[in-house]
C-alpha cells in the first residue's frame, strides 16, 4: 500500500517497493502536476540499493505524460534536490531515498517548487490520484530524444550558493581537523570542497558504496558512531561529524568523545545566528524538541513555535517568514535565507563558522554556553510495533512522574506528559513500524528513569 508518512512514502524493497508501485506514484504525480500546470520536474537519487534504477523509472513515467524530467547524473543529497527545485525553477522534486532508514527499506520524497518539503495537503492530493490511470511508460532513450528527459549536475550551483552563505574567508583561517562520518550514505565532500584550506583539513569515515551501510542504520545516533567517537578521541580530531543516509541531518562528536545532536546545535546557532549574523524572527522546533530551545529563544527574545514531528511543519513556518532557524530531535536544521529545508552540510558550516567567530573549540564553546543555560538531558528509545499489543491510545496516563505532578499533557502529536522539570512522551513513528518513547530532565538519573518508566508502559500494552 502506497502512504504518505512523516517525510514522503517508504516501504521494503521488492515487498513493497518496487518498479510497479514507483510507476503508480510517479503516474499519481504527473496527474496532480497536470492539474497542477506543473511541466518541469527534477529527480535526485542516494546510495541505496537501485535508488538510480528508481529515479529513472520514476523519469519515464514522467516524461511519457509530458514533463520533463532533469534528473541528477550522480548521488545527491536530499537539499541538493531542494536547493534546485526553488532556485532553478522547477515545479516539483522528487528525491529516492529512504533517509535514515534500514538498508531493506527506500522511499520517495516529494519536495516543493519552494524548496521544501511537501505537507500533507500536497501529499493526499497525490494519494487520491493513486491507481486511477494505467502507468503510462516512455522508454528512457526515447524520451531523450524527444527532449523530455535529460541527465544533469545539479552540484555546481548548489556548491556556488553554500560558498556565499557562509563567512568562509574566516573558516578556512582556522587551524583544526575535523573527521566526517558519511555512513555510507549520499552525504558527500561538499564542505571540503567549499572551506578546506592548508590548515582546515578534513577527513573521511565510512565514505565508499555499501547499500547495507555495515548493518546499521545510517541514522547520526550515539549508538550508531562507537567508530567515530573511537577515532575523534584516538586521533585527536576538533570534532567529528555524522550525516544521515541522504545527507540532510547531522550530529557531532566533541574531541572528548561526547555526542552533540539537535538539541543543543539549534539553540547555539540560533546564538550565532542573532548575534554574528543579525537574524530576526522565531525559532521553530517540533513537539519533541528540548525546553533548552525555549530557554534560547526567551534570552533572544524570539518567538518560540512548536509543531508536530517532521520537517514539513518546520518547513511550512520558513515560508511563512516566521522563523530565521528551526530544526527537528533527529538532527534536522534549517535556516532562513536558504531553503525551508534542513540540510546537513549548511549545518556544518554554520558550526565552523560559529567557530570561526568566536575562535575557540567547540568544547569551550559549549563549556561557556552551559554557564548560562540549564543542562537538561535528553534521551529516546524506538520499540519495535510487534511487540506492542494495543494502541497507543490505550496507556494509562499517571497523574505524576517520579514523584513530580504532571502539570499538563500535550496531544500535539502523540501523547507528552509534562512536570515543572521533566517531559516523558509516547509517539507512534511516522516512517518506521516503531513507537518512540522521548524524555528530557534536569539530571540523567531523572532521564533513564523516566525512560524506563516509558518503556514499561510500552511493553505494558
Amino acid at each position: 500500500m502506497i502512504k504518505f508518512g512523516t517525510d514522503g512514502w517508504r516501504g521494503v524493497i521488492g515487498e513493497d517497493f518496487t518498479f510497479d508501485n514507483i510507476r503508480i506514484i510517479s503516474q499519481a504525480i504527473a496527474a496532480y502536476l497536470k492539474q497542477e500546470r506543473g511541466k518541469k520536474v527534477v529527480v535526485g537519487y542516494d546510495t541505496r540499493f537501485l535508488s538510480r534504477e528508481f529515479a529513472f523509472t520514476a523519469a519515464s513515467v514522467l516524461a511519457a505524460n509530458g514533463i520533463k524530467v532533469d534528473v541528477s547524473d550522480q548521488v545527491v543529497p536530499t537539499p541538493v534536490v531542494s536547493f534546485n527545485a526553488l532556485y532553478n525553477k522547477y515545479d516539483l522534486g522528487i528525491m529516492i531515498t529512504a533517509s535514515h532508514n534500514p538498508s531493506k527499506f527506500n522511499g520517495l520524497k516529494i519536495k516543493t517548487k519552494e524548496g521544501g518539503a511537501a505537507d500533507k495537503s500536497l501529499t493526499d492530493k497525490v494519494e487520491k490520484l493513486l491507481y486511477r490511470t494505467k502507468p503510462k511508460i516512455l522508454k528512457l532513450g526515447e524520451a531523450e530524444r524527444k527532449r523530455l528527459l535529460r541527465e544533469k549536475d545539479f552540484t555546481t550551483e548548489y556548491k556556488d550558493f553554500l560558498r556565499s552563505f557562509v563567512n568562509t574567508k574566516k573558516i578556512k583561517k582556522m587551524k583544526l581537523k575535523i573527521l566526517i562520518d558519511l555512513m555510507y550514505g549520499a552525504g558527500g565532500t561538499f564542505a571540503e570542497e567549499i572551506v578546506s584550506s592548508k590548515s582546515l583539513k578534513i577527513d573521511y569515515l565510512h565514505n565508499e558504496n555499501n547499500p547495507s551501510f555495515g548493518g546499521i542504520h545510517p541514522e547520526p545516533v550515539e549508538e550508531n558512531l562507537k567508530e567515530l567517537i573511537f577515532k575523534v578521541k584516538k586521533e585527536k580530531y576538533a570534532f567529528g561529524v555524522a550525516l544521515d543516509g541522504d545527507g540532510d541531518r547531522l550530529a557531532l562528536i566533541d574531541e572528548k568523545g561526547n555526542f552533540i545532536g539537535a538539541q543543543l546545535l539549534l539553540p547555539l546557532l540560533a546564538i550565532h545566528m542573532v548575534e554574528k549574523k543579525k537574524a530576526k524572527g522565531g525559532i521553530g522546533k517540533t513537539v519533541v524538541g528540548s525546553n533548552l530551545i525555549d530557554e534560547v529563544a526567551i534570552f533572544l527574545g524570539a518567538s518560540c513555535f512548536e509543531t508536530p514531528v517532521g520537517f514539513k511543519y518546520i518547513s511550512n513556518l520558513f515560508k511563512d517568514n516566521l522563523i530565521f532557524i528551526g530544526g527537528e530531535e533527529a538532527g534536522g536544521i534549517g535556516f532562513k535565507g536558504y531553503i525551508p529545508e534542513r540540510d546537513g552540510t549548511v549545518s556544518l558550516l554554520m558550526v565552523l563558522e560559529m567557530m570561526a567567530y568566536q575562535n575557540k573549540p567547540l568544547v569551550e564553546i559549549i563549556k561557556e554556553f552551559y554557564k548560562k543555560f540549564s543542562k537538561w538531558f535528553y534521551a529516546r528509545s524506538s520499540i519495535p510495533l510487534r511487540k506492542v499489543n494495543k494502541k497507543i491510545g490505550d496507556l494509562k496516563l499517571p497523574s505524576h512522574l517520579l514523584g513530580k505532578k504532571v502539570e499538563r499533557i500535550n496531544r500535539l502529536d502523540g501523547t507528552k506528559l509534562i512536570t515543572k522539570e521533566s517531559w516523558l512522551m509516547f509517539r507512534k513513528s511516522g516512517t518506521e513500524p516503531v513507537v518512540r518513547v522521548y524524555t528530557e530532565a534536569k539530571t540523567r538519573k531523572q532521564r533513564d528513569a523516566l525512560l524506563e518508566l516509558g518503556k514499561k508502559a510500552i511493553y505494558a500494552l
